[in-house]
């Protein structure tokens, strides 16, 4: 048993951080879509602030070293267009 137990850096849960705010990404952009913005707005309105809120504190920790920074990246700009879209439709729908 001469292999250390203790958890290294790199098994930090920070390192889900970016391919998470990836996924919620995805979603969040796909409501921004004009045509598929009635069949996800309710998960839309959930996934664009996490992702935008998850991807900044990815890019934080893969600046660190822990994670990686292209999946931060991305889900922080695919948020960043869902909260786009979300705040569109907002306007769009109290200036009718």
């Amino acid at each position: 048993m001469s292999a250390p137990t203790a958890p290294g850096h790199k098994d930090s849960p920070a390192v889900a951080l970016g391919p998470t705010s990836l996924v919620l990404g995805a979603v969040a952009a796909t409501g921004a879509w004009p045509s598929l913005m009635l069949a996800v707005l309710p998960w839309s309105f959930i996934a664009a602030p996490l992702a935008l809120t998850f991807g900044l504190a990815g890019i934080h920790y893969a600046r660190q070293g822990i994670g990686r920074m292209w999946t931060a990246v991305a889900g922080t700009t695919l948020g960043a267009v869902g909260v786009a879209g979300v705040l569109t439709l907002i306007v769009a729908l109290a200036t009718w």
